[in-house]
């Protein structure tokens, strides 16, 4: 079982090629959730995540022969980059197999520092087979992207910095895809601040601890499209799971809306942008998942940055949606001249601002003097909403949709 020696070894063995991330308190962050907020940011790291710790403490515990021969990773993005990144530093030949739906700057990103990217499988676990195949027939060292101690013992550096940076805290509150972040980051808060929450968070879509604490051993769930794709694992590692059963104290998951908002927020408030695995800690707060929170002194860990940007915009107005700045709705107004006039007339006077109209005559229904109109506005939150859809109402105008 790993222990605190195994991870402050492993921070004295990648110190100087690992950047320390400061941990930062948060004013903006603590007055909108009710709890004293540091960040730690780690997505500053090179790669933009916290895999580049456990990757460099894996490829400097390996042999000579396993340096010359090279090492082999299976990832849809952080972790391969974490490998490429430290083995070209380390001059540690790498390939990493990629699934065919990782982001196309994350497949760049890799090819650009060293490493040799194959295509494999649709999902991450068809990924890892053909991985572990190509390791074996080419006689490469597979460095597992969670279930393997010595990745584990570079993540857990992590929570040595925490301690460092924020003094007294009452909990830590970490995102979860395979377990190995959390698990690292337990064992020290457990040895050293035993008094600390350690708190796992991981999406609806992708909730393979909860299944596994509820199950007394890691299974299989299966995976749905979520933001947080960085934490898109369908089974819990082995070594993590019998780590966290004795760490974690709490485990929340969070819904794709939650993370959009999580995401706006940090965008907004701190100047983050912050991937959804990353945003996944502020989720939970923002859910209402972590109320007992308010007034203590919490760390989020904010662990990784590399947001698709091809899809930041559309993750910025779900965002935008789920906290109310953003409303559709189908309203009923007089086919006849002026009508549409009126209906922005109203929507004005309520503070709000049109960004489309569109007129819905097919499917208006048998009164040819009425049509109805899709609106989509921006507001200022929920309350503004309800006020806008009273205003139409008091002016005659229904609300439909």
């Amino acid at each position: 079982m790993l222990s605190l020696a195994d991870i402050e070894a492993a921070r004295r063995r990648i110190a100087g090629g690992i950047y320390e991330s400061p941990c930062v308190e948060s004013i903006p962050l603590s007055k909108l959730t009710g709890a004293h907020i540091r960040c730690k940011l780690d997505y500053l790291q090179r790669t933009g995540s916290f895999k580049e710790r456990g990757a460099r403490n894996a490829l400097l515990l390996l042999s000579d022969e396993q340096r010359k021969r090279g090492v082999i990773a299976a990832s849809a993005g952080n972790h391969a980059q974490g490998v490429a990144y430290h083995g070209s530093l380390l001059g540690v030949p790498v390939t990493v197999v990629m699934p065919k739906f990782a982001a196309l700057i994350k497949v760049t990103n890799c090819r650009q520092l060293g490493a040799r990217v194959i295509l494999q499988g649709s999902d991450l676990s068809e990924a890892r087979v053909q991985a572990e195949d190509l390791a074996q027939s080419e006689g490469l060292t597979f460095i597992h992207p969670f279930d393997d101690a010595n990745v584990i013992a570079g993540q857990g550096t992590m929570a040595l910095e925490i301690l460092e940076q924020a003094g007294d805290l009452d909990a830590i509150v970490v995102p979860v895809g395979g377990g190995g972040l959390l698990s690292g980051i337990g064992t020290v808060m457990k040895a050293l601040r035993p008094s600390v929450r350690v708190i796992g968070v991981e999406p609806e879509h992708a909730a393979c601890l909860t299944a596994a604490l509820a199950a007394g051993h890691p299974v299989a769930v299966p995976l749905l499209p979520t933001l947080a794709d960085g934490l898109a694992v369908p089974l819990l590692g082995t070594q993590p799971f019998a780590m966290l059963r004795r760490v974690v104290d709490q485990v929340v998951t969070v819904d794709e809306a939650s993370i959009a908002l999580a995401i706006l927020r940090l965008i907004e408030l701190e100047k983050s942008v912050v991937e959804g695995a990353g945003a996944a800690p502020l989720a939970a707060l923002l859910s209402g998942k972590l109320d007992a929170l308010k007034g203590k002194r919490v760390v989020l860990a904010l662990c990784g940055g590399n947001i698709d940007l091809t899809i930041l915009d559309r993750v910025i107005e779900v965002g935008l949606v789920a906290d109310g700045r953003l409303s559709r709705f189908t309203v009923s107004i007089t086919d006849r001249p002026g009508g549409l006039a009126r209906l922005a007339e109203v929507i004005a006077s309520t503070g709000a601002s049109v960004k489309e109209i569109v007129h819905d005559r097919a499917f208006s229904g048998p009164d040819l003097s009425a049509v109805r109109v899709v609106c989509v506005v921006e507001t200022t939150g929920h309350a503004h909403v309800q006020e806008l859809h009273g205003a139409l109402a008091t002016a005659g105008m229904k609300v439909v949709g």
